[in-house]
């Protein structure tokens, strides 16, 4: 197997072999697992392996400007999570079982789904009636109590060190926003001065190429990619062996875009993981899910397929701060456990953030119960 690394346009000639993954000790050469060993379950239709591709940067490129970093406040305000419980207080500030029954609608078309609503509403209305709440806000600080606490145990940031390189297998239905995510993650551990590497394994859509090498070419970090149609598996086994030869820190591999009723291509996930097993046992070491957060309640059939296709170990939940009505972060949270690594709340780099339950909680609630608990 050849592989090939494109030197900048100003290097138009020159080819360079790239260099080949360190042989572990104990181990001859030979017994070192080839790209076409590790994909022998799927017939290849040739022995070789189209070009590979690095996109570098020129060093000078001008930094851009900073981003202006936003409060979750601003960022969620305009939810409809926080819209229609900021009016149903105004509208019913009396502490009675009408405001409980309108708050337990107001949960449900928020996206929290009925037995989380059920739930939440049935145990405030049994400390109203045992007179535990002097007033609506106290039942307010309740709630939010009780809001921090569903949340409190999926609130796990994703850790990237102790593996080398650490292998971010990123999945998700069409228009999650994966490629994106992905560009923010490579800003956000290279800030961290992280060397990362990207892997272009939505090999369907050409634009999905072209998209993750701008990042690339954005965040000054290399895309290893292959020819349109090619196998995904194949692309990603290719850049974990660049990776390790180049000593990257993380590897970062998109996956194309897929429903999660399309069996077919569920089940390429799996190849994917099980040809990456073949240079790294453990590998991969995260599967980041991508869930739009306007997708409300099919998020939960999306993540139960996507987790018993390829063992989905943690969430990101992008487009919170536009339309979505926010409360599916908390029905992810009951229905599943699984770590929430990341929100978006924004467009720009900062504005994904590591998930924080108190910080999200705050900036849906009213203003008048959270203007002193203000995150950044």
């Amino acid at each position: 197997m050849r592989k090939f690394w494109k030197k900048k346009p100003t290097d138009k000639g020159t080819e360079s072999p790239a260099a080949k993954p360190p042989v572990e000790a104990g181990v001859s050469e030979s017994d070192q697992p080839t790209l076409h060993e590790a994909l022998a379950e799927v017939p290849a239709p040739t022995d070789t392996l189209p070009e590979t591709e690095r996109f570098a940067v020129p060093s000078d490129e001008p930094a851009s400007p900073p981003a202006v970093k936003r409060n979750w406040r601003e960022r969620l305000s305009g939810s409809a999570f926080s819209r229609n419980l900021g009016s149903l207080f105004v509208r019913n500030p009396k502490l009675d079982d009408d405001l409980l029954d309108e708050l337990e609608t107001t949960l449900i078309t928020a996206d929290v789904g009925i037995e989380a609503s059920t739930e939440l509403v049935e145990n405030l209305r049994q400390r109203m009636h045992k007179r535990e709440f002097a007033d609506a806000t106290a039942l307010l600080a309740a709630l939010r109590q009780a809001l921090v606490a569903l949340l409190k145990p999926v609130e796990q940031p994703l850790q990237v060190g102790g593996r080398k390189p650490f292998v971010t297998l990123v999945v998700g239905v069409n228009g999650a926003g994966k490629t994106t995510t992905i560009g923010k993650l490579a800003r956000r551990w290279r800030d961290e001065k992280r060397a990362v590497m990207l892997a272009a394994g939505d090999t369907f859509r050409a634009a999905a190429v072209e998209q993750l090498k701008a990042w690339g070419e954005r965040n000054q970090v290399p895309v290893v990619s292959q020819g349109q149609d090619a196998d995904a598996a194949s692309v990603i086994f290719d850049a974990l062996q660049a990776a390790r030869s180049r000593g990257t820190d993380v590897l970062i591999a998109d996956t194309a875009g897929r429903l999660h009723t399309q069996g077919g291509l569920m089940d390429e996930l799996g190849k994917i993981a099980r040809v990456l097993k073949k240079l790294d046992a453990e590998a991969p070491h995260e599967v980041l899910m991508v869930i739009d957060g306007t997708t409300g309640q099919n998020a939960i059939n999306q993540v139960r397929q996507f987790h018993q296709s390829v063992g989905v170990t943690g969430l990101v939940v992008t487009k919170l701060d536009g339309t979505a009505k926010g409360g599916v972060v908390f029905a992810l949270a009951r229905e599943f456990g699984l770590p929430i690594r990341f929100v978006g709340l924004g467009e720009s780099a900062t504005d994904l953030r590591s998930f924080e339950a108190e910080a999200f909680v705050d900036g849906l609630l009213p203003e008048r119960l959270g203007q002193e608990r203000d995150h950044d």
